[in-house]
């Protein structure tokens, strides 16, 4: 897929300038790719070196597991080995029943999260992730949205009182990638090829976009209202794409009021996971300054904010993308009990 809408069916203007200047085709050819720019080279060297320490963390911590698992293995045929026969089958019988004892109490907190996600089919607060944008990214971008998706779902079966949501405009490699999660046919979650217009026709009038883009600024949750988030990872080649549809289609937007409790070191745009999740402590706290210093990852904030906001912070999240890959093992193993 291309990088920019203008990038598409090159090949027939290329074949016309062919014909009417060899000259300036040679030259062009010869010229090599365009010279970035000094702040161009600056964000791809960050953006290298970030991709490469975080490979570097996850070998690490693959490693670090693997460690674990064989130190544990060897400490048990150890302390099996070092014991008579009687004490040997009482070590054993233990073992097999606190295996059995975490096997029931596992098997309960799945059936307790199935009767939260099924109440809140009924009476929770709907949230919306508008899947319609994957032509517009390519499959690493994809692949990132999936990994959101599933955080998303995790984090929502945690919560007491989850939110609903909704997976609308799932088509294409979207579904398809969706379609490969293990479990995913059993998620209690909605699930429609349609757009959220279509799937919600009756609700236009409850919609709400959720864009940072907007001049609205949304001060509390309505759950007569349907919060509708963009499934975009945009990469920055996108912007005001989700204000301009919601504009078009004549539904109401609106912002999380993120500038009221904090500073930003950056842009306000946060992930389908964060927004999410922002969401979900809000409905569990009613305290949007919490829900953000809970979520927000400290790396995205100014520094003085940071500091001045150190012990209200409930829950640091420095790494988002790495806390996408830490909950990805969880989500997977709880998702086929949901059926």
């Amino acid at each position: 897929m291309p990088e920019s809408p203008s990038g598409g069916d090159g090949g027939t203007p290329a074949q016309t300038a062919d014909t009417e200047n060899p000259q300036t085709t040679a030259e062009e050819a010869t010229a090599g790719p365009p010279v970035l720019s000094k702040n161009a080279r600056k964000k791809l060297a960050k953006q290298q070196w970030y991709e490469a320490k975080k490979a570097e963390k996850k070998a690490a911590l693959k490693e670090q597991r693997r460690r674990d698992v064989e130190r544990k293995r060897k400490e048990w045929e150890e302390s099996l080995a070092s014991v008579r026969e009687d004490e040997r089958e009482k070590l054993l019988e233990s073992r097999r029943n606190l295996r059995k004892e975490r096997m029931e109490k596992r098997s309960q907190e799945k059936e307790c999260k199935r009767e939260r996600l099924s109440l809140a089919r009924e009476h929770g607060q709907n949230v919306v992730v508008d899947l319609q944008f994957s032509h517009l990214m390519n499959p690493n971008e994809i692949h990132s949205l999936v990994q959101q998706i599933m955080y998303c779902y995790a984090v929502n079966g945690r919560c007491v009182s989850p939110a609903h949501l909704w997976l609308t405009g799932c088509e294409g490699e979207m579904e398809s990638a969706l379609k490969r999660i293990p479990g995913f046919e059993k998620w209690i979650i909605e699930k429609d090829n349609r757009s959220y217009i279509e799937a919600l026709s009756d609700r236009k009038e409850d919609l709400v976009y959720l864009t940072a883009d907007s001049e609205t600024v949304l001060e509390e949750l309505d759950l007569k209202k349907v919060y509708v988030i963009g499934g975009l990872v945009d990469r920055n080649r996108w912007k005001g794409i989700t204000l301009k549809k919601a504009q078009e289609q004549g539904i109401q937007t609106a912002k999380l009021p993120i500038g009221n409790f904090m500073k930003m070191s950056s842009s306000q745009v946060l992930t389908v996971n964060q927004v999410v999740e922002i969401l979900l402590k809000f409905l569990e706290t009613r305290d949007w300054k919490k829900s953000f210093f809970a979520v927000i990852p400290q790396r995205k904030r100014c520094q003085s904010d940071s500091e001045g906001n150190a012990e209200e912070t409930v829950e640091e999240v420095h790494e988002q993308d790495d806390d996408v890959t830490a909950s990805k093992k969880k989500c997977v193993e709880e998702v086929p009990a949901n059926s």
